[in-house]
């Protein structure tokens, strides 16, 4: 746990800009900061680098990867519509039991993180641990190859992965908020696959990626430029 705690608290400060695009990461300077050991840092930058946060930084460093607001939102919403095409097959073919019983069981994960209406850094790696099963459950269910095979090249972009989620400290109110929405359009999601409403379901993926942007408290889509008004407004509302 120590190692998926650091990874997270490291992961925050790329999201706050506490390390800049292009800084080199130094375990020792980094061990200092959040007053642990090399070694949970030593096996957590590895795995950021997997995500695309970092890069390699001579023979065995890494440096914080630069990357534009503008790619991270695009490669969001591909991400999206092609999920949104994953489930609106499987609205319109039908999910079988097997399939719908494990995403309610995701649905009653999430349930569990929300109901004491507060958020811990565990409940951060549970609920991101959660939201990547269940959209890999919607790619599984397809059984959409070349679909999948998409899917995974936009989530090389950094932030864009299900599984990437970080939540700013000091707004951890707002964000309990934030990921409470989202977790209802988990519910949306299934209501509407089982219901065999394959527009709304793919919609509500597509409203899912504004979600997604919203938890990782920057702003891309106004860096962007790719946002619609009226989602914009909708996020300056708290609703996201």
């Amino acid at each position: 746990m120590q190692q998926t705690t650091t990874m997270l608290h490291i992961r925050e400060m790329i999201l706050r800009g506490e390390l800049a695009p292009g800084e080199r990461v130094r375990e020792a300077d980094l061990a200092a900061r959040l007053g642990t050991s090399r070694t949970p840092v030593r096996q957590a930058l590895p795995a950021l680098a997997q995500e695309g946060l970092l890069v390699q930084s001579g023979a065995r460093g890494f440096a914080v990867r630069a990357f534009s607001a503008r790619e991270c939102m695009e490669a969001l919403h591909l991400r999206a519509a092609l999920e949104g095409l994953a489930a609106r097959a499987l609205a319109t073919h039908g999910a079988d039991g097997d399939l719908l019983a494990a995403l309610k069981d995701c649905l009653a994960q999430g349930d569990r993180i929300f109901e004491h209406r507060t958020l811990s850094d565990d409940d951060e790696i549970r609920y991101a641990e959660m939201n990547a099963r269940f959209h890999s459950l919607i790619l599984e269910g397809a059984q959409m190859p070349l679909l999948s095979n998409l899917v995974s090249r936009c989530n090389i972009v950094p932030f864009t992965d299900p599984l990437t989620l970080a939540f700013d400290t000091q707004r951890r109110d707002a964000m309990f908020d934030f990921l409470f929405y989202a977790h209802r359009q988990h519910h949306a999601i299934v209501s509407a696959i089982e219901s065999g409403q394959a527009d709304r379901a793919e919609n509500l993926f597509r409203e899912h990626a504004y979600t997604q942007v919203q938890s990782q408290g920057g702003d891309f889509e106004k860096e962007a430029g790719l946002a619609p008004p009226q989602h914009r407004r909708r996020a300056a509302g708290g609703l996201v």
